[in-house]
């Protein structure tokens, strides 16, 4: 009679424990929305606590965790439960002009989590702060960018420079992201494996 495997449960690859980390992140992310938006400009993106929330899940989850933490929340959103500040649904953002920052925060996760695994177990904060300000700030000011480009009729530099208004908040929480992100990998080594 063949031994039995005595190795946690997986599915899709996860164990038990990746699957409670995923759903704790996701339900991070959505109660990041509870503080609602602030809507800044004539642009009507609103600066919310959510995108906090993404980098963090990908400095301390890593690429394949994280993304699917995050994915979990979009997917939760997208079949109507109102997890996006101001009480939104994925639907209602993804009509608005402001879809494309949504859809960042899938790449943004992923590349912050790739990176991050590159810097892990030390995690220094300089390039910890540069990671996250990448997938943080620009790749999800990109898909935003790209996002007011197709649904308005704003000129290139007008859907850039509505940006600018938020990179101060997005940087003190690039680096509250950063702070926490070392604290989690230096008292729990081993989230992030390759």
């Amino acid at each position: 009679m063949p031994e039995v495997e005595n190795s946690p449960k997986r599915a899709a690859g996860f164990t038990a424990r990746d699957m409670a980390q995923i759903a704790v992140f996701a339900a991070l992310i959505a109660a990041l929305g509870l503080p609602g938006a602030i809507t800044v400009g004539f642009s009507g993106v609103p600066i919310t606590l959510q995108t906090l929330g993404v980098i963090l899940t990908g400095a301390i989850l890593g690429a394949r965790k994280g993304t699917a933490a995050v994915a979990v929340f979009i997917a939760l959103t997208m079949i109507g439960l109102p997890l996006l500040s101001g009480g939104r649904t994925g639907l209602t953002a993804l009509a608005s002009p402001t879809a494309g920052y949504l859809i960042g925060w899938i790449p943004a996760t992923l590349v912050i989590g790739l990176l991050t695994a590159m810097i892990v177990p030390k995690y220094p904060i300089v390039f910890g702060l540069l990671i996250n300000a990448l997938g943080g700030i620009v790749v999800i000011y990109l898909f935003g960018t790209a996002g007011l480009l197709v649904r308005t009729d704003l000129s290139p530099w007008a859907a850039l420079s509505t940006n600018f208004a938020f990179v101060p908040g997005d940087l003190a929480k690039v680096v509250i992201a950063t702070v926490v992100a070392k604290g989690v990998h230096r008292a729990y080594p081993g989230l992030i494996r390759a």
